[in-house]
This record gives C-alpha cells, sequence and structure tokens, in this order.
C-alpha cells in the first residue's frame, strides 16, 4: 500500500512536472511572438522616421546650398565692382602722372634755359664788379693822394673824431645827470649828517696805546731780567710778549702785536713791580690772575659799550669781543669808542630817514667787530666781523652792512650805505686820528702818484691832510667834457689801488690863460 500510493505521488509529480514545462513552452512562445511584434513595429516607425529625416535633410542641404551660391554670386558682383573702380583709378593716376611727367620735363628745359641765362649774368656781373673795384681803387688813391693820408689813415683819424664825439656827449650826460642828483640830494644829506654830528658831540682826542712801562729805578731792569735772564723769560712765555730793555732810562718796551697781550703784559709788570717780589713762579701767579681780571674787564667793557649803545640781546661771545676793542686801536682811535660813536650816528640818521633804528644802531656797533680777531684770522675786517655776526645769530642785514660797510662787497641795502657813511664821519673828524709822519707823507706822494699817472695831467697837489686832490690840467689836451671823465677815473684808481681812511675829493681844474704885453 506504501510502496503503491509511492509509485502513484511519484507519477503524479512527473505529470505535474511535464505539464508545467509544456505550460511554460507555451507562455514563452506567446510573449516571444509579441515581442517579435513590438519589434517589428517600432522597426517599421523608425524606418518611417529615419526617412522623414532624410527627406528634410536633403531640403536644408539644397536650401544652404542655394543660400551660398547667392552669397558667393553677390559677393563675386561686389569684388568685380571694386576691381573696376580700383582699374579707374589707377589708369586716372597713369594720366595724371603722364601729364606731371611731360610737365617737369618742360619746366626741366625752362631751368636749364635758367641757368644759362644766370650764368651769363654772373659773368656780366663779374666783369661790372671788376669795373667797379677799379672804379672804387682809383678813386681812393684819388681821395687820398687830394687828402693827403691813406685810407687806414684817414679810417683812424674818423674813429677819433667819432670817440672824442661820444666821449664828449657821454661827459655831457654824466655832467647833467650828476648836476639833477646833486640838486636833490645834497641838500637833504647836508642835514641829516650836520644834525647827527650836532646831536651826538664826542670829544676830539684820539688815544694811544700804551707800550711802555715807567720803572722806579734803573735797577729794577736787573731785577726784571733775573739771574742769567730767567725772570724775563717767563714774562715773555707767560705773556707772549717781547720785553725790549734797552738804555731808555726808568723804562721797558713792550714789543706785541696782539693789544689784549700786550695789556696783559703791562698790567703784570706793573704789579710785579710794585709788589717787589719778582721770579719766575711769582710772575706766572701773577699774569694768571691779571689775565682772569682781563677777562672781566672785557666782558664788562663789552656790557657798558652795549648798555650805552642802547642794543640788547647780543651774544655774549659778541660782547666779549666788543670788549676787546678797547684795547684795539685805528690810526691812534680807539676802536670800542669809535664803533659806540658809529653806532649813535646810524641811530640818528635812521631815525631822520624812517628806517629801523634798533637794526641801523646794532650794525654800527658792530661793524669793526672783526678787527677784535683779525691778528688771529686771515682777511679783511669788515668780511671777518661778518661771518662772526652771522655765526651768533645777527639778522642778514647786519650782516650784509657790516660786510660792506668797506665796499668789500657791493652795499646792497641803505642800512649798508648809513653805516659807510656813520663810520667817514667817526673816523675823518677833527682830531679822530693821528698818524705818523712818514706814513702821512707816503700816502700823500702815493695819492699824487695815482693822479699823475694820467695823461693831460700838468700837476697835482693833495691838500687837506689828503682829503682832496687837486688836478692842473692842460687846456690844450683836455676839454671841459673830458675833465669830468678824468676825475672820475681818477677817483676809481685811488679807490682800486690805494688804502685810507674816509673818502678823497678829486678836483680837476681847467683854465685857459691869454697873456700879451704892453710896450
Amino acid at each position: 500500500m506504501t510502496i503503491l500510493h509511492f509509485f502513484v505521488e511519484v507519477i503524479l509529480v512527473g505529470l505535474g512536472f511535464v505539464g508545467g514545462f509544456f505550460y511554460r513552452k507555451y507562455v514563452v512562445d506567446s510573449h516571444q511572438q509579441s515581442l517579435e511584434a513590438l519589434g517589428k513595429k517600432i522597426l517599421d516607425e523608425a524606418r518611417k522616421e529615419a526617412e522623414t529625416i532624410k527627406k528634410e535633410a536633403k531640403l536644408q542641404a539644397k536650401d544652404q546650398l542655394l543660400q551660398m551660391k547667392m552669397d558667393f554670386e553677390k559677393e563675386t558682383q561686389d569684388r568685380r565692382h571694386e576691381l573696376n573702380q580700383l582699374e579707374r583709378r589707377i589708369l586716372q593716376k597713369e594720366e595724371h602722372l603722364e601729364k606731371k611727367g611731360a610737365s617737369l620735363d618742360e619746366r626741366d628745359t625752362e631751368l636749364i634755359k635758367k641757368h644759362k641765362m644766370v650764368a651769363k649774368q654772373e659773368e656780366d656781373l663779374k666783369v661790372q664788379a671788376d669795373r667797379y673795384q677799379q672804379l672804387v681803387a682809383e678813386q681812393n688813391a684819388r681821395l687820398e693822394h687830394l687828402a693827403g693820408m691813406s685810407a687806414i689813415e684817414a679810417k683812424e683819424h674818423l674813429l677819433r673824431t667819432m670817440e672824442r664825439e661820444v666821449r664828449g656827449d657821454a661827459a655831457r650826460m654824466v655832467k647833467r645827470v650828476e648836476t639833477e642828483a646833486r640838486e636833490h640830494a645834497d641838500r637833504k644829506a647836508r642835514e641829516i649828517i650836520s644834525l647827527a654830528i650836532k646831536r651826538y658831540a664826542s670829544d676830539y682826542v684820539a688815544e694811544q696805546t700804551v707800550s711802555v712801562v715807567a720803572l722806579p729805578n734803573e735797577e729794577m731792569k736787573g731785577r726784571i731780567i733775573g739771574r742769567e735772564g730767567r725772570n724775563i723769560r717767563a714774562l715773555e712765555a707767560a705773556t707772549g710778549v717781547d720785553i725790549i730793555i734797552d738804555d731808555t732810562p726808568e723804562a721797558v718796551i713792550l714789543s706785541a702785536f696782539n693789544p689784549v697781550r700786550r695789556e696783559i703784559a703791562r698790567r703784570s709788570l706793573d704789579r710785579l713791580i710794585s709788589d717787589g717780589r719778582i721770579h719766575p713762579g711769582r710772575i706766572e701767579e701773577i699774569v694768571e690772575k691779571v689775565t682772569q681780571e682781563l677777562e672781566v674787564n672785557i666782558r664788562e667793557a663789552g656790557e657798558e659799550a652795549a648798555f650805552d649803545a642802547g642794543v640788547h640781546g647780543l651774544h655774549p661771545e659778541l660782547i666779549k669781543l666788543l670788549g676787546k676793542l678797547k684795547f684795539r686801536t685805528s690810526y691812534a682811535q680807539n676802536v670800542l669808542q669809535h664803533s659806540v660813536e658809529v653806532c649813535y650816528l646810524c641811530g640818528i640818521m635812521s631815525a631822520e630817514l624812517g628806517l629801523n633804528v634798533k637794526h641801523a644802531k646794532r650794525a654800527g656797533l658792530l661793524h669793526d667787530i672783526g678787527k677784535a680777531v683779525d691778528q688771529e684770522a686771515e682777511g679783511v675786517h669788515a668780511l671777518i666781523g661778518a661771518d662772526l655776526a652771522k655765526r651768533y645769530g645777527e639778522s642778514p642785514k647786519v650782516v650784509h652792512a657790516v660786510a660792506a660797510h668797506h665796499e668789500d662787497i657791493p652795499p646792497e641795502n641803505i642800512m649798508a650805505v648809513l653805516v659807510q657813511a656813520a663810520d667817514t664821519l667817526s673816523g675823518a673828524r677833527p682830531g679822530a686820528r693821528r698818524e705818523m709822519l712818514e706814513t702821512y707823507v707816503k700816502r700823500l706822494e702815493d695819492l699824487e702818484k695815482v693822479a699823475l699817472s694820467f695823461g693831460g695831467i700838468s700837476k697835482s697837489y693833495a691838500i687837506q691832510a689828503g682829503r682832496e686832490i687837486r688836478l692842473i690840467v692842460e687846456s690844450e689836451k683836455v676839454n671841459d667834457e673830458e675833465a669830468v671823465l678824468l676825475s672820475r677815473e681818477v677817483a676809481k684808481k685811488i679807490e682800486q689801488d690805494l688804502t685810507y681812511p674816509g673818502q678823497i675829493k678829486v678836483t680837476v681844474i681847467r683854465e685857459t690863460r691869454s697873456v700879451e704885453y704892453a710896450r
């Protein structure tokens, strides 16, 4: 029973397996047929669409080809038109060039003709020029024969005549301008200068630096010299001054270029003589003490001068240099007193002219400051003083006035001219300065010698202590106009060659005398 059932189940399973196989086959076949039909349908649709696209592409290609053909034809037509126009222009240019070439040929022909004509004219002109030169030479020879002088001599004579005329015109013009200027300026200048002199009255006393020390007796000379000259050597080494002991009775001479050192030596020697103890140690002690005291005195003298002049705010070094001027002289005139005097005169004249009084007084007080150190520095004292004033903070106007007061540089403002005038007034007033007789005579001789170096001057006289020189000229060689120029030229020569205080007046005198005797 069991086996039967087993076989039945096996058979049923086999039948089910076979039935499922055939069913699956049926389903697959039917699905395959449907897929084939769908694929055939899709292929047919794709084939139709492809044919449609192909037709459309053919149409578009035809349209594009047609359009390109039309564009090409249009472009070709435009290009052909441009070429035609270009061809016409070229033809026109060729015609123009042909015409121009023909014109140039004609012009060349004309130029050749003109060139031949010019060459012929040049030959004719050359012949005429030669003829003209010959005629001029003949005429010049005839003129030279008639005039009795050559062409060069005639030219020189003409030039000399013209030079005399020009110099005469120039002299007359200078004289006229000077006369007009004097008419307007002399009166005002005299008023201002006279007022300044009236308002400032100074003693007419000239100072002289003391260089001789009086001794109580002749024995003091031996004590000053010392054993084997120790004392005098120590004194000279300490002061830098040469001590001259000669046969002068009861006197010792001090010689030094620096006035401050000479003053130190004088004071030290006076103190040693009074004290009586003279030996090297004591000498060094006294010199050092006197030097310190003199520095204090110098500073006090500078402060006193600045206070008296009314000039404030000076640099301490400038005050010290001012004090040194107390021991400096110029033509025996004390330079510090001279500087204060110039300061007052500048202040008075600047007030009359409406200028800055403080600046003018400052420039006047400092104008000779360079003399305090001119033994130690190279150059003229005016430029040295200007450098010192600039270094210690003075204004440019003051610096320029100091530098220009002796015209080492040209004055550029009225303050510099005022300082010049005040310096001249202070140095030239009676009794202000003294000179050695030899120096005085030498200065007058040099002045007359410079004047006689000019032609046409017969005599020269230096008068008024060398403040004026009068020139007597030969009337047949120098006329009135040339006399004016001669005075100016002599004045310039004196300024260039000579050194002198103040100013020198040059007067040219020309006169014509006619003498006859009655018998």
